[in-house]
Formats: C-alpha cells, sequence, structure tokens
C-alpha cells in the first residue's frame, strides 16, 4: 500500500482510463440499456430476442454512429466520473487503513462503498441523460409499432399519418429537465443509483486489490504488471456487475423518462422490483446481465491498467509509486 497519496497525477490516471474504456465498450452498453428497458407486448411479443440481435437490429436501423448513440455525455462526464471512483477510493484506502499500514476487509468495502457514494454526484445526470439517448430507438419502434396495430394508417396511407419522435440531444433532454424541475430533475433514479454505486464499488474494489496483489510486480515497483492488473479489473468487474445487475435494471427502468405505448411506469425502488417480478418474473431483474458483464469487465480491466500505468506520472514528472 502507498504510504503517500498524491491526488493530481491519480486524478489525471482516472480521467484517461475512463475515456479509453467507454470508447472500447460503448455500443455493448448501448445493447445493455435497450435490453434491460425492453417489457413484452400485449402478445408477449419482444422486440429483441437476445444480445447479437439487438446489436444486428441497432447497427441495420441506426448504423455505425447509432452504436454510440449516447457516447458524447459519457465521454464529456466519465472523466470527473471515473476520477473521482479511482481516485476517491485510494482516498478512503490511504485515510482508513492502520497504523501498521494494513486494511482489514471491512475497511476495504467502507473505502469502495465510499467512493461509489462519492461519484453519483456525476454518475446520476450522466447516466439519465445517456439512457434517453440510447433508448431513443427502441422506445420510438415501441409507439410506431403500437399505432400501427390501431386504427391509424402509417406512411401516408388513409387516417393521421405517424412519423417518428424527433432525436433529442442531451443538451435539449437536460435543459428540458431543468426548466420543468429544477436542477433535481437531473437527478432522477438518484437513489437506485446510490444503491447500485455502493454495491458494485464495495464488492469491486476489495476483490480487485486481492487479486491485483497476488500478481507479478513490474521491476523497481510495487505495482503489478499490467496484464496481471487487466486481468483482475476483468473478473473483479464481471463479479460485482453480475451480482448488482437487478439494482442496474431497476435504475434503468426509473431513468427512463419516455416510456412505449403500453409500457410500465414506476413510482419508485420498491414498486419497480414489485411490478418487474410480477408481471415479467425475478429472471427480468438480471436482463442485459450478460451485456453488463461484457461492458464492465473490460471496461474496468481497461480502466483499472491505465490507471496503474503511470502515464500522469510521466508527464508530470512525479515517481511512479
Amino acid at each position: 500500500m502507498e504510504s503517500t497519496f498524491i491526488p493530481i497525477p491519480k486524478i489525471i490516471n482516472g480521467g484517461i482510463a475512463g475515456i479509453v474504456g467507454v470508447t472500447c465498450v460503448f455500443p455493448i452498453d448501448l445493447v445493455k440499456t435497450r435490453l434491460q428497458n425492453q417489457q413484452p407486448g400485449p402478445q408477449g411479443q419482444l422486440m429483441y430476442k437476445s444480445l447479437p440481435d439487438c446489436a444486428v437490429k441497432t447497427f441495420r436501423n441506426e448504423g455505425f454512429f447509432g452504436m454510440y448513440r449516447g457516447s458524447a455525455v459519457n465521454l464529456l462526464l466519465i472523466t470527473p466520473e471515473k476520477a473521482i471512483k479511482l481516485v476517491g477510493n485510494d482516498f478512503f484506502r490511504h485515510v482508513l487503513r492502520k497504523e501498521n499500514n494494513t486494511l482489514p476487509l471491512a475497511r476495504e468495502m467502507m473505502a469502495g462503498a465510499g467512493a461509489g457514494m462519492c461519484q453519483i454526484i456525476i454518475t446520476t445526470p450522466m447516466e439519465l441523460l445517456k439512457i434517453q439517448l440510447q433508448d431513443q430507438g427502441r422506445s420510438a419502434q415501441v409507439d410506431l409499432t403500437a399505432t400501427s396495430t390501431g386504427s391509424v394508417k402509417l406512411n401516408g396511407a388513409s387516417g393521421t399519418t405517424t412519423t417518428a419522435p424527433q432525436r433529442l440531444s442531451a443538451t435539449k433532454i437536460a435543459l428540458k429537465l431543468l426548466r420543468e424541475k429544477g436542477l433535481f430533475g437531473l437527478y432522477q433514479g438518484c437513489g437506485a443509483t446510490l444503491l447500485r454505486d455502493v454495491s458494485f464499488s464495495a464488492i469491486y474494489f476489495p476483490l480487485f486489490a486481492h487479486l491485483n496483489a497476488k500478481g507479478k510486480r513490474r521491476e523497481g515497483s510495487n505495482q503489478a504488471v499490467f496484464y496481471h492488473s487487466f486481468i483482475s479489473g476483468c473478473l473483479a468487474g464481471c463479479t460485482a456487475a453480475f451480482l448488482v445487475t437487478p439494482l442496474d435494471v431497476v435504475k434503468t427502468r426509473l431513468q427512463t423518462l419516455h416510456k412505449g405505448k403500453g409500457e410500465e411506469t414506476y413510482k419508485g425502488i420498491i414498486d419497480c422490483f414489485v411490478k418487474v417480478i410480477k408481471h415479467e418474473g425475478p429472471k427480468a431483474l438480471f436482463k442485459g446481465a450478460f451485456c453488463r458483464v461484457l461492458v464492465i469487465a473490460p471496461l474496468f480491466g481497461i480502466a483499472q491498467t491505465v490507471y496503474y500505468l503511470g502515464v500522469a506520472e510521466f508527464l508530470l514528472g512525479y515517481e511512479k509509486p
């Protein structure tokens, strides 16, 4: 464990780590959001049958850039978000360590939970805006499908012509929420985000630290070699991501502002849990679990590797730990 805590290089490393990680895994995250938001139609039909089916249909209907819808918000805010998460965990580990420089498991979990709690100031609005942009294609299709099965005709046939909703930008969504609900409008689903991020971080960081500690050290450093940090990040991220998937499903549902015609709405965390289990079964709480693992495992593997490579230390002339 490091005997000193120097925040500046850690903040820069956290930002770089977030940007690199998100760029690599964002399309999978978009697929995860759409699968989690998907609700059965009146006859139990589903728009997407599986992860590959969702990815293929999204790419076919919306093109390559459609797979990165909402990424601008993520790339803009991921720098402070990852910096808070990674640096926050290091800070709390530094503060909570005992006089003999050891950190018991309970304190490791407290440090991780503290980092998760701090990050929601950035994570909640980032996730809220990202989810609206990622889900536009799915929710618009639900509306058009519901309309086309009724009395209204599409594409200029007799009756009222239905067109797809105008595509929104993160700026338009944010300004609309600020006008209608004030600053708190950007923090819809904050409670669910807090539950997910605190739980995730309390599991992820201690597990990563223990796995990473078992790896081969870099020459002249107390840090593990880069490939061991990557594998440790992937394994810890995979485990934590799967375990908190139900909380992520609830958070995604609560933060989706536009529901397709006939889709369920929710009053809060408990109401969402109850309705999902009642109408879709317990398995629905693990919708997108495989996608989430595919997103989080490489994201944190890449992020932890970049974070510990010490790019900022090299650029700023600090000695690597």
